[in-house]
C-alpha cells in the first residue's frame, strides 16, 4: 500500500486537529470541511479501499461507525443529526487511498450522490 497523508498524521510528521485516537483509529478535523463538522475517522490498520477489506477485517468499519455516533453524542449533536459516508475509488469521490469515515454534521445536510 502507497504512503499516505494519514499515515503522516497517524504518525504525527504533520499536525492534525486530533479529536480522538485509541488503539485502532484516529480522528481528527478535515482541513476541506464539507459542514460546520467535518471528522475524519482512520482506521490504523492499512486498507486502501473498501474493496480491498476482507471479511475478517469488517469490524475495523464497524469500530469506525461506533466512534463516529460516540463522537456525536459526546458533541452534543447527535439528536440533531449527522451524515456518515465511505467513497471508495475516484469515481466514488475517495482522494487520500487509506479508507475512512467522515462524519459530517452542525447543519441542515442537503442530498447527495448526483453526478457532476
Amino acid at each position: 500500500m502507497s504512503e499516505t497523508i494519514f499515515h503522516r498524521i497517524i504518525r504525527r510528521e504533520i499536525p492534525a486537529d486530533v479529536v480522538f485516537e485509541d488503539d485502532h483509529l484516529i480522528a481528527f478535523r478535515d482541513i476541506a470541511p464539507q459542514a460546520p463538522v467535518h471528522v475524519l475517522f482512520v482506521p490504523k490498520t492499512d486498507i486502501a479501499t473498501l474493496n480491498d477489506l476482507k471479511e475478517d477485517q469488517a469490524s475495523i468499519v464497524g469500530r469506525l461507525a461506533h466512534a463516529a455516533a460516540e463522537y456525536a453524542k459526546r458533541e452534543g449533536f447527535a439528536e440533531d443529526g449527522y451524515r456518515i459516508v465511505m467513497n471508495c475509488n475516484g469515481n466514488g469521490g475517495q482522494t487520500v487511498f487509506q479508507i475512512h469515515l467522515h462524519l459530517l454534521a452542525g447543519a441542515q445536510l442537503g442530498r447527495f450522490g448526483t453526478a457532476k
